[in-house]
């Protein structure tokens, strides 16, 4: 599973904005403290600002929050239909609340719709409750987490997203962790993100994600909101199977938020298109192999390879392999093998690694003896 991660974490961590090949009209201006505009399947940014700029998340935090339960649900640990005691600290918690009562029993399911939907705090700290025993314990849960999906520049100082001086992130990092969260839980992203409204003890509220009526194709994901940290909202829309997450961080109003949320969601879609090039472990080219108890190897992608280009310039891409031969065994899995390098009109555009596919392990001693006759002359 740690190698998992760390793979998966390489493809998450994304491009600078100016790796869009070819040249898309400019990004629309937004007017907040920082944005970011992500292309998931290929882990390109499409437009940034101020994107490594420590703010306060406010209830963007509850992203990790959930994450967390999430994680609790997968291992065992927790189960949706087990019912949680509100304590009386969740109870007296501010800001957001689903109103629950003190000794009041709500199934885990309820919780997060309401941590969700409604941005609950007092569900925050129920659920945190139930998974660690204390907020403070399962803050510590959140900081872990955190570093594990290499969010360098994220500090939770509490599961609600209240003000604190120590409580901060980054709109790289929010963007990172709604990508995480996308792919790792898709089933409860699906439940719980795309949900318009709430309804606990009789009393309905909505979600404060406006562009989930706006824009049919928005499927989540949070807002947030203090008087320090100003509207903020992460969303993010799947179009014939391109999924782009915007983040904004800090605007001015809840409506700037969604405004800005939904013209870089359309700038997206609109110029620029994400082609994949090639499968995971589909071998791109194969390459001989000395020593080893296989002839040659498949050299390829480990997970899909995707491209964001400008729309229209992608027939004009080219592909060249560059490899470093010989190869002898013994070979791993995942061992960089060559480049792929694409070029637009003749000027390079990316270098992207080529690893092996598979093992190749050490054959025996007569191949071993053979192919160091071979190479001797090679």
């Amino acid at each position: 599973m740690k190698k998992f991660l760390q793979m998966l974490l390489g493809w998450l961590v994304v491009l600078p904005a100016w790796a869009v090949v070819g040249m898309p009209p400019a990004p629309p201006a937004v007017e907040a403290r920082a944005w970011m505009l992500l292309d998931v399947s290929s882990g390109q940014v499409l437009a940034s600002g101020n994107t490594d700029q420590k703010l306060e998340p406010a209830s963007l935090t509850k992203l990790m929050t959930a994450y967390v339960v999430f994680d609790a649900l997968r291992s065992g640990r927790l189960r949706s239909e087990q019912t949680l005691v509100v304590s009386n600290a969740a109870t007296g918690a501010e800001g957001a609340r689903m109103f629950a009562r003190a000794g009041q029993e709500i199934a885990v399911d309820d919780l997060l719709m309401a941590l969700v939907v409604q941005s609950a705090n007092d569900a925050a700290l129920t659920l945190a409750e139930g998974v660690a025993g204390s907020e403070e314990a399962f803050v510590g849960m959140m900081n872990a987490q955190a570093k594990k999906l290499g969010l360098v520049s994220t500090r939770f100082r509490n599961a609600t997203g209240h003000s604190h001086p120590e409580h901060y992130s980054t709109a790289r990092d929010m963007t990172r962790l709604a990508n995480w969260l996308i792919h790792s839980f898709p089933q409860q992203y699906r439940r719980y993100y795309g949900q318009r409204e709430f309804t606990f003890n009789g009393v309905t509220q909505q979600n404060r994600n406006r562009l989930l009526w706006l824009d049919p194709q928005v499927d989540g994901i949070k807002t947030g909101h203090t008087r320090a940290a100003g509207y903020s909202l992460i969303a993010s829309a799947e179009r014939g199977g391109r999924r782009l997450i915007a983040t904004v961080m800090g605007a001015r109003s809840g409506a700037d938020r969604g405004m800005y949320a939904q013209k870089l969601l359309n700038y997206g879609f609109l110029e620029t298109e994400s082609l994949r090039y090639y499968r995971a472990g589909q071998a791109v080219t194969r390459v001989p192999v000395y020593k080893g108890n296989s002839s040659e190897i498949g050299i390829g992608f480990l997970r899909d390879f995707s491209l964001t280009t400008q729309k229209g310039v992608a027939s004009r891409i080219k592909a060249q392999i560059v490899t470093r031969q010989p190869y002898v065994a013994p070979l791993k899995r995942g061992q960089v093998m060559g480049t792929l390098r694409l070029t637009l009109d003749g000027e390079t555009v990316g270098d992207y690694p080529l690893v092996a596919l598979n093992d190749v392990p050490v054959a025996g001693w007569f191949r071993r003896f053979w192919d160091g006759l071979r190479l001797l002359w090679k």
